[in-house]
């Protein structure tokens, strides 16, 4: 029981460390270990329920109001953050179920609401038009419970908790935009499931990225009290949970279920995730690579201003002012004798590798938020327009009657194809990043570049850094692979109708298993880098570095120590992995 207790004030005290924590969370994290102790053995083995304490202690309320929802958001929804909705944002939703009910009862054939989907879109399964009876509204909620089951069919393994809240919180913000057409009920229960801690159970695979049907319907499902959920770090019946807390399960009704299960929330979760990991994997990276210039004694005058004026590709430059500024104070701005006149490209080069990464992640950002802050649905509720011509085809769409002013249009709004190319591009730049640092790393190896030691050894190694090299080649080559392109491998399905998809998840996934894998990358040329920094500093005491690398080499040596001895190196692999993805870095 003292060891668990122990543990747990460890763990606390790593994240502080590694995620920089206020002072104020700090304490928080504290009493959240009082607390923890308090409740005894059972609770100290819940690690998920510590992080939820904590989360829902520190990270505060995120506003929710279909506009201005931030990937930044979405994580630290994901994270534990609870969520409010906007009362402008709520009034919006109702409008949407009314004008959408109005279309229904004024003999508008809707998809997914009086016919069915797919290749069913051609059977009549409510007929609304002689109103919206009790037993009209009976058979569209068999229709849509029946919608729910069929596409809650997905295969393991489960999704993490985390990604499943940023789904949740990335659809209900779809939701308050205001053209799904669902009942309000529907993103109330998206926001108190957020908010009472209860997470459906979701299978990770069986979407080709036009709409995740199969794997986000579950939500629905757990809404209806049916399926799992996870709650207080437990798996039980999600139907059980709804009674604990005091929630009365969802009847669907109109067109909730198509609005539950007819997006790319998933997907757009999953790249929410996938940017912020990238804006921290480039800010860190930009860091350690000026760090590694230092431990090579490279050249510096590749990222001077002149040398890029004349070639100005914005995100390039960029990344050579962010170099240069890093680099303020290092003794890399005096001359040496031993510096080469030129380094090799995986040095000199960098400004390109690191631009290319800020490019496409600037592109990404900007697309994401557009598919954040928009309406993927199909059929989509238009809110307060008119038609634009008196083509029946195109006038037919519209009702204004009954104070109700609006459309209701079929749409190609759940192609995530956009942005789903742009993650692939962003692949591709971490397989350039991958093989630049594999490369950095062999070449501080190697006393020919240095003139330092051979594989960065002492009097007292034999093999020191020579063998680790097959490890971060293996990952490097691993990146190669996963930035092949697979958003058109795809088969006609749906009765060939749904002849087109975009793979997003699969796209996603594989970027987020790059970004990691660099990470490791990353890691080893981070054990080069110190080392070689170390056996320089012997040789030249005198040495200056910026106050930035200066800053990541003595954290970085209170995590892993110098290698004065051959010595078991997969815990410092995993120990410089865990110290970069967790290090506290901002915008140069």
């Amino acid at each position: 029981m003292l060891k668990k207790m122990f543990f747990c004030s460890v763990f606390s005290a790593f994240t502080a460390f590694s995620l920089g924590m206020s002072s104020q969370e700090v304490r928080a994290s504290e009493s959240i270990d009082e607390s923890l102790r308090s409740h005894g053995e059972n609770v100290v083995n819940s690690q998920s329920l510590e992080q939820e304490l904590l989360a829902r202690t520190v990270l505060g309320n995120v506003s929710i109001n279909g506009n201005m929802l931030t990937t930044a958001e979405v994580v630290q929804v994901a994270k534990g953050a609870r969520v409010e909705l906007s009362d402008e944002a709520l009034d919006r939703v109702r409008r949407a179920h009314d004008v959408l009910l109005l279309a229904a009862s004024s003999g508008h054939k809707i998809y997914g609401l009086t016919a069915g989907v797919g290749l069913n879109k051609d059977q009549s399964f409510v007929d609304a038009s002689g109103g919206l009876t009790e037993e009209v509204r009976e058979v569209s909620r068999i229709f849509n419970r029946n919608l729910i089951y069929a596409h809650s069919a997905g295969v393991g393994p489960e999704m993490e908790p985390e990604l499943v809240r940023a789904i949740m919180v990335t659809r209900l913000n779809a939701i308050l935009f205001g053209s799904t057409g669902a009942q309000a009920r529907v993103a109330e229960l998206y926001r108190d499931f957020l908010n009472n801690g209860i997470t459906p159970v979701l299978p990770s695979r069986g979407s080709v990225g036009e709409a995740d049907i199969t794997l986000i319907t579950h939500i629905g499902l757990a809404m209806m009290g049916e399926g799992d959920v996870y709650f207080q770090g437990q798996k039980v019946p999600a139907g059980q949970v709804l009674s604990q807390v005091g929630l009365e399960p969802l009847v669907p009704f109109g067109k909730d279920a198509l609005s539950i299960l007819s997006s790319n929330a998933y997907s757009t979760a999953l790249g929410a995730m996938a940017i912020e990991e990238l804006k921290h994997l480039l800010a860190l990276n930009k860091l350690l690579f000026a760090l590694s210039l230092e431990s090579l004694d490279g050249n510096i005058e590749p990222f001077l201003r002149d040398a890029h004026t004349i070639r100005p590709f914005p995100h390039v430059n960029a990344a050579a002012k962010d170099v240069r500024t890093i680099l303020n104070g290092s003794y890399l701005w005096q001359p040496s004798k031993e510096r080469a006149l030129q380094d090799p490209l995986s040095y000199r080069t960098g400004a390109y590798t690191l631009g290319a990464l800020e490019n496409a992640l600037n592109e990404l950002t900007t697309q994401l938020d557009i598919q954040l802050n928009s309406s993927d649905d199909n059929p989509a509720v238009v809110l307060d327009v008119t038609s634009p011509s008196n083509w029946p085809e195109e006038a037919a769409l519209y009702v204004n009657e009954e104070g109700l002013q609006g459309a209701l249009i079929p749409t190609a709004n759940f192609s995530p194809l956009p942005w789903t190319i742009t993650f692939q591009e962003a692949a591709i730049v971490l397989s350039h990043l991958s093989n630049a640092s594999a490369q950095r790393t062999i070449k501080l190896a190697d006393p020919h570049f240095t003139h330092l030691s051979r594989f960065l050894g002492t009097e007292k190694t034999v093999h020191a850094y020579g063998a680790i090299q097959k490890v971060f080649a293996s990952l490097a080559t691993e990146n190669q692979s996963l930035a092949l392109p697979v958003s058109m491998d795809l088969m006609s399905i749906a009765g060939n109708i749904e002849d087109l998809s975009t793979n997003a998840p699969r796209v996603i996934r594989r970027v987020r298993k790059s970004t990691d894998n660099l990470y490791y990358i990353l890691g080893i040329e981070m054990m080069h880098v110190a080392q070689a920094m170390d056996l320089r500093l012997k040789k030249s005491p005198d040495l200056t570095l910026s106050n930035s690398t200066q800053s990541l080499f003595r954290d970085y040596r209170k995590v892993v120590s110098f290698l004065e001895q051959d010595r078991f190196l997969s815990p410092d692999i995993e120990a410089s992995y865990h110290f970069l993805r967790n290090y506290p870095v901002q915008n140069f």
